[in-house]
């Protein structure tokens, strides 16, 4: 037996400090504690003392000081290190969040502040019905992303009052079923009690959501274009090192967002973090489609990604279509099954996979590897010269390029051959000016040697473009994958073609119009509004026909198909060099980019990549690749950790299959991210 002096020892006392809503301030408790008394009892006395009858098992100990939750009950005070200097807050795991999502819209929703961030955006995903959680992460934005519009405001022209999409009940406490049917793909159709029409699958989805009865149109329907002066004031990146700030704010998807010290109604960004969206159907991807094609939208309009004049009025076209098919009734009525099924149909002809996953391996023929043999004019880049073209007879073979003099030299020693695996491909096209270019970036020794490949038409364009592309991954032409490729460059080509036979659109469209809406600001300067409308449908003519999902995948399509898609930018220096540089991450290769020109140094391919990891004490990310080549960088411009993910997450992002049946391996997402060797 103690007596109460032994016990007095053995003893002290712990305050906690509640985090009650219904009180305007936290309370603080003193608690009589023991080393080895565990957390679960400790949170027990605490509930005694507090003597409020009420549901406390959402509550969790936060600890202030070391930054971190005390989740495991059964631990105890001096196994944590817990003692009585400790500052430890008792409140709720779930908290109110605001995120504003790809399509600009803010959503306020009830999130795990206590999980880590790769499963709370898994639950998110869940709530707002986005399949393949894993493709997105939180985004803190920098000050600039809010900086012109806090201008507008303090000027007093007409407030800003956001209308915020409250889905206060919307997720489930884990532990929980949260929708088991969600991601089904053995879904049944159900039927509407109203006018007895079937559901479609998509509408499926929100019957266990507060979605269902806020309208799931603000989130799988695009919504109506801001204005022109809205448009203006919203945070452009003007230059590379602009668009490296702006991903430093990812947040750290192996810890929780209490950890990353982010607070109770915050303002996030839900963004696709990675550029693989694997396994798109509009059948169950309504949202994720609407939602992708929302990001691409924005970052062609605030110029995050550069296109060319031509592309611009490609994608304000398809804005239009969109929008016009958006607003329409028809397309409102979430009862029409029949565009999903013409689009299931479409789906065959239109692949929006980017290496997401294994692709199906068939099985190569190697005694008849398919090769194409064309005339084709060439230019190597040189400084001082002008740039002309010469034509010889090129052969492509495997994952290179051979060319001749003429075609009768074929079977001999080639003028030179150029080996396509790891290059960058960049098309260098002008379809109203009859230019159907290919630019080569080839990775030597000392850096990138610039090739320029000339065809003449677009379906010789095609071809090459298409194989050129495959090589580069290192595939070849006898790849499934290469008619889809070349059947996705025509398509694009042909929506680039101006119809000038046809005639133009009415005059009254063209006042509804407001084309301004459609473009960035930089390109709506250089025309007035009647000719940029006009510009606008005439291109409209050549997707007018198509279906509302059909012209979003489209434009998926058309932006992965710019030479700056999927790029990432960091500032970093690399070790031994006196100056900072960019570095691209793309989701198969890293590229590093001269930060005042803007051009590719070098490209290092995942494919060949032995081994990474973070020295932490330096911050030094180290990378070994085949052929003893190794690289060591420091990041400038963000935490060297949020580089190391990306790579990670990329690596982890090519195992996914369709034979998963849609489950993720957190752990090995974990192992490749973490940094931890």
């Amino acid at each position: 037996m103690f007596s109460s002096s032994d016990y007095g020892t053995a003893s002290w006392e712990l305050i906690i400090r509640v985090d009650h809503h219904y009180e305007e301030e936290q309370k603080e408790f003193t608690l009589r504690v023991s080393g080895d008394l565990h957390i679960g009892g400790v949170m027990l006395k605490l509930v005694e003392q507090i003597n409020i009858p009420q549901d406390w098992s959402d509550f969790a100990l936060w600890w202030e000081q070391k930054h971190c939750w005390l989740l495991k009950t059964h631990w105890t005070l001096d196994k944590y290190g817990v003692q009585a200097d400790a500052r430890l807050l008792f409140t709720p795991q779930h908290k109110m969040l605001c995120l504003r999502l790809p399509n600009m819209k803010t959503v306020r929703l009830r999130v795990s502040f206590s999980s880590v961030v790769f499963k709370a955006v898994g639950d998110i995903c869940k709530t707002l019905n986005i399949r393949r959680s894993e493709e997105l992460s939180l985004l803190k934005p920098s000050d600039d992303y809010f900086k012109k519009k806090k201008k507008k405001e303090k000027n007093n022209r007409e407030p800003i009052i956001e209308d915020i999409l409250n889905l206060d009940n919307s997720l489930t406490i884990s532990g929980s079923s949260a929708s088991p049917g969600l991601y089904s793909k053995t879904m049944t159709p159900i039927y509407d009690p109203v006018n007895g029409t079937p559901i479609s699958s998509t509408i499926t989805w929100f019957s266990d959501s507060p979605l269902r009865e806020q309208s799931c149109n603000i989130l799988a329907f695009s919504q109506p274009s801001r204005s022109p002066e809205t448009l203006a004031e919203m945070f452009q990146p003007r230059s590379l090192l602009d668009k490296a700030k702006l991903n430093a704010g990812w947040l750290d998807s192996s810890r929780s967002l209490m950890e990353q010290g982010i607070q109770e109604d915050e303002k996030l960004l839900l963004r696709f973090k990675y550029y693989t969206f694997f396994d798109l159907n509009p059948k169950y991807d309504a949202v994720r489609i609407n939602q992708l094609y929302e990001q691409a939208r924005w970052s062609i309009l605030l110029e995050e990604i550069d296109c060319t004049e031509e592309e611009m009025l490609i994608f304000a076209a398809l804005q239009y279509h969109i929008s016009k098919l958006s607003l329409s009734a028809e397309t409102l009525d979430f009862t029409n099954e029949s565009e999903v099924d013409e689009v299931e149909a479409a789906l065959s002809n239109l692949e929006v996979t980017l290496e997401g996953g294994k692709t199906e391996n068939i099985l190569e023929d190697i005694t008849d590897i398919p090769k194409l043999a064309d005339y084709l004019r060439l230019f190597r880049a040189k400084k001082l010269t002008l740039k002309t073209f010469k034509q010889y007879w090129f052969v492509f073979k495997d994952t290179s390029i051979a060319y001749f003099k003429n075609m009768d030299l074929e079977q001999g020693e080639p003028v030179e051959r150029l080996h396509l695996r790891g290059c960058e491909v960049v098309p260098d096209v002008n379809v109203s000016g009859r230019k159907f270019g290919i630019k080569l970036l080839i990775p030597v020794a000392d850096g990138m040697n610039e090739v320029y490949l000339r065809c003449d038409n677009e379906n010789q364009y095609a071809r090459w473009m298409a194989a050129c592309i495959l090589a580069s991954k290192g595939k070849t032409m006898a790849d499934s994958s290469y008619w889809s490729e070349v059947n996705n460059i025509l398509s694009f080509l042909k929506m680039k073609n101006r119809n000038t036979t046809s005639q133009t659109s009415s005059d009254p469209e063209c006042m509804d119009m407001k084309p301004e809406c459609f473009v960035s600001p930089r390109c709506a300067k250089k025309y007035k509004s009647k000719q940029l409308a006009a510009r606008i449908l005439e291109a409209h003519q050549n997707v007018a026909q198509m279906s509302l999902v059909e012209a979003k995948l489209r434009f998926i399509q058309a932006w992965q198909s710019l030479p700056e898609f999927g790029l990432t930018y960091y500032i970093v220096r690399f070790k031994g060099s006196k100056k900072d540089d960019l570095l691209g991450v793309s989701y198969n290769r890293l590229i590093r980019i001269d930060t005042a020109t803007g051009d590719p140094i070098t490209t290092w391919r995942f494919a060949n990549m032995k081994q990474w990891n973070v020295n932490w004490e330096i911050r030094q990310v180290a990378i070994e690749f085949d052929q003893n080549v190794s690289i060591a960088f420091t990041c400038l411009s963000a935490d060297c950790k949020i580089v190391h993910e990306y790579i990670g997450g990329y690596i982890f992002l090519s195992t996914r299959s369709k034979d998963q049946n849609e489950t993720l391996d957190e752990e090995l997402f974990h192992k490749l991210t973490g940094g931890q060797e």
